[in-house]
């Protein structure tokens, strides 16, 4: 590892954390990602942050992912994170999943292996932290059991 991957994989942990220390498990291989959507049951509901270290928006992204996951009554039954930027062929292996133009951050629901709800950055970007997190809300409130 050079000493710039050095920094940024420093810089992105406290990031990384900001989600794994709220229950997100860590997609940070292509082989991870396939395994764990692969697993997924056909009626469990999977929620996936593809993280950023962009601040505007994964700065609004990742505490509205938090808070909705921990608070609405209905949840999904997993929760994943894939860090775009710092976990690449993580992030191009779940890009194949949600099937959208890449976008970092951004958030994806499944319902088995089929995506029922993505918010890509542009739907994050600028907005009040709120807003969006009474979007993913509506989204668990359709989705989830």
């Amino acid at each position: 590892m050079n000493a710039y991957e050095q920094y940024m994989k420093e810089l992105a942990q406290p990031m990384r954390s900001e989600l794994t220390e709220q229950g997100f498990e860590s997609l940070e291989s292509a082989e991870s990602v396939k395994e764990y959507m692969e697993n997924a049951q056909p009626n469990e509901t999977t929620f996936i942050v593809v993280n950023s270290v962009c601040g505007c928006a994964a700065g609004l992204a990742r505490p509205a992912a938090v808070t909705v996951a921990q608070q609405n009554d209905k949840k999904p039954s997993r929760i994943a994170t894939v860090f775009a930027g710092q976990d690449k062929e993580a992030t191009e292996t779940m890009r194949e999943y949600i099937a959208q133009v890449p976008s970092s951050p951004s958030m994806a629901l499944f319902k088995g292996n089929e995506l029922k709800y993505f918010m890509p950055r542009e739907h994050i970007e600028g907005r009040d932290i709120q807003e969006i997190c009474l979007d993913i809300k509506d989204a668990f409130d359709e989705y989830c059991d």
